[in-house]
């Protein structure tokens, strides 16, 4: 009897937990495009980079690793988007969706355009190794995540119903399985021009900032010395803008379409 009562407090305190986090979710929906850089400018506001752990040694294996994961979420968003784009970007500032995807990436993790932001987090940590980052900017995307999916999942339960339901029994909500990817886009084509167009920003976007974070640790860390020549990082900075401006013009122009 007693454990039976447990089990169900348990129960009422999960629904409690999940129905807090989905009213949560529903408000930092509005603002998800927002909480990235202003957490990032939080965290390089409280602390600035340093040595990793004290160990001047471990600045490469920490840039490289960063780097690493950084990319490796921006491919996850690319092949996402390549095989089954989901159109799920909100009506209203509202959680919302025109029809149910699984197909694609989508068949391995529900939410792998959330997990490849999340990797890209974690690689920009790592790259400017700053505590703030790893211990405010991390938790709090993760939270941030965690409560917008708890309110995307009430609404695609309440829209979808148990065709949604089976899908959650059968898809990982976080952790993409990685066999039978092949099967899943078996008679797919990948869409080169739809990732151009969703992701050129992104992209850009991404590698700058992994860049501009490297080049601001080194400096935080063994000052201006440590900095490639300044023609170098202008000269670079142009070609980017260059060519993002390019691209950006393709898009505007119609000339690439999805």
């Amino acid at each position: 009897m007693g454990h039976n009562l447990l089990l169900s407090l348990r129960a009422v305190e999960a629904l409690q937990l999940a129905n807090v986090m989905k009213k949560i979710g529903q408000v930092l929906f509005r603002y998800r495009n927002l909480l990235g850089p202003v957490l990032f400018l939080i965290a390089l506001a409280l602390s600035q980079p340093d040595h990793p752990v004290v160990a001047p040694q471990f600045d490469v294996l920490f840039a490289v690793s960063g780097a690493t994961i950084a990319l490796l979420g921006q491919a996850l968003r690319i092949v996402t988007i390549g095989y089954e784009y989901i159109v799920r970007g909100g009506k209203n500032k509202q959680v919302y969706a025109n029809n149910l995807v699984e197909g694609g990436m989508f068949a391995h993790c529900r939410n792998p355009l959330y997990v490849g932001n999340l990797l890209m987090a974690i690689g920009l940590a790592l790259i400017v190794h700053s505590y703030a980052f790893i211990l405010i900017v991390i938790p709090a995307i993760f939270f941030t995540y965690a409560c917008i999916v708890a309110a995307e999942e009430a609404y695609l339960l309440g829209k979808f119903g148990d065709a949604y339901a089976s899908y959650m029994k059968r898809v990982n909500r976080w952790l993409p399985r990685l066999s039978g990817f092949s099967a899943s886009t078996a008679g797919m084509r990948f869409n080169w021009k739809r990732v151009l167009i969703k992701e050129y920003n992104t992209t850009f976007t991404l590698i700058a900032a992994m860049l501009a974070l490297h080049l601001w640790a080194r400096y935080c860390a063994d000052g201006e010395g440590s900095l490639p020549a300044s023609s170098s990082v202008v000269g670079f900075a142009a070609v980017w803008i260059v060519l993002y401006l390019g691209v950006r013009a393709l898009k505007k122009s119609g000339f690439v379409r999805e």
